[in-house]
Order: C-alpha cells, then sequence, then structure tokens
C-alpha cells in the first residue's frame, strides 16, 4: 500500500474546519473525486458489475475500470466472479465496509507518518 498523501490534498484537509469523509479518503489514498464516487456507489449497490456502475455514475465503461483497478488496488474495493447460465463469467464489485476502510485509512497515514518521522531524524547540518 501506498502511503504517500499528496502534500497539497493534505494542507486544503488541515484548513478545512471539518473535513468530510469524502475528503479525508481521497486525502489518505490520494485517489481523484470520480474514485470516491465510485467507492461511495458501490457502497449503496454492492454486486454491482462495470456497466451497471457505468449507467449509475453516468461514465464510460473504461473509466469506471481504472476507477475499480485503483480502489482495488488501495484495499477500498473487491471483485468477486460470477458464472452466467448463458456461460461465461462476469465481475461484480463490492466496497469495502466503511469500518474497515476508516481502519486503511488510520493505518495508511500512521505508515506516511512514521515515514515523515524518519525522513526528519536523518537531516542533519548538510541538509540545511
Amino acid at each position: 500500500m501506498q502511503s504517500d498523501p499528496s502534500p497539497e490534498r493534505f494542507r486544503k484537509l488541515m484548513l478545512d474546519e471539518e473535513p468530510g469523509f469524502e475528503e479525508v479518503l481521497a486525502c489518505v489514498f490520494g485517489i481523484q473525486e470520480h474514485e470516491v464516487r465510485t467507492y461511495l456507489t458501490l457502497l449503496d449497490e454492492p454486486g454491482s458489475t462495470v456497466a451497471e456502475l457505468a449507467e449509475s455514475l453516468e461514465r464510460d465503461r473504461s473509466n469506471v475500470n481504472r476507477s475499480l483497478s485503483t480502489l482495488r488496488g488501495k484495499g477500498l474495493a473487491e471483485r468477486q466472479r460470477r458464472l452466467l447460465d448463458s456461460g461465461g463469467h462476469v465481475y461484480q464489485y463490492t466496497a469495502t465496509p466503511v469500518d474497515e476502510a476508516r481502519t486503511l485509512m488510520h493505518e495508511t497515514l500512521d505508515e506516511w507518518t512514521a515515514y515523515v518521522h524518519e525522513r526528519i531524524d536523518e537531516f542533519g547540518e548538510a541538509d540545511v
């Protein structure tokens, strides 16, 4: 898991008096607004296919696929293969439950904080 929140997003988040779940999720995982929307839609519509999500989000399937790939890479979505009665298969996607996503946010932020502390400790006179 990459623990590298965008410095610009982090600053913006710190300036917000009361950032919402969406803003914190985007900042901590370094994901875009459309990926946050995909995650929230998956929470409301678990077991959705790419086609169903594309319709719900009013986005084309290739963009939805990229969002799902990002979310899966961050641990925010899972994919299951379902066999079709007519033959073949389809993938269905489900969002990681909010409680687990919160835990992932804490872990990711803790990793990033530890990294920054290590960097600070490594600085010497020559770095100033």
